[in-house]
């Protein structure tokens, strides 16, 4: 049953940061920033949200850095706004998974458009 509610809590807290992230944060130093996913520890005093930033290398530093300095208005809006009785802790994690997956779309594109006797070159 404790997994059900750690469920239900990594996904309200994944709702309620992605819809601060989209409507309440003004910095200018945030970019397009996705909540990937939510992973709250099993005593509720740690959440570890992974973000993927869409750009390149200086956009997500200034958008991690954006982030670092939001963490407390995150953290106080969740107290207010979640029912529940502990608070987690936020921290910000990059998940790169979707530049992974782009550059093996890419490497898959390129094997495929490669006649088929060619041999590949050192």
């Amino acid at each position: 049953m404790q997994g059900k509610r750690l469920e239900r809590v990594n996904q309200l807290i994944k709702e309620e940061v992605s819809m601060l992230l989209q409507r309440e944060l003004k910095d200018p130093r945030l970019g397009f920033v996705t909540v990937t996913e939510v992973d709250v520890t099993a005593d509720l005093k740690h959440a570890r949200v992974y973000v993927s930033v869409l750009g390149p290398e200086e956009r997500w530093v200034s958008s991690f850095q954006a982030l670092q300095s939001a963490r407390g208005f995150v953290w106080n809006w969740l107290r207010r706004h979640l029912d529940l009785r502990v608070t987690p802790e936020v921290v910000f994690r990059p998940d790169r998974s979707m530049e992974h997956a782009a550059h093996i779309q890419s490497l898959l594109a390129g094997l495929r458009d490669k006649p088929r006797g060619e041999a590949e070159e050192p």
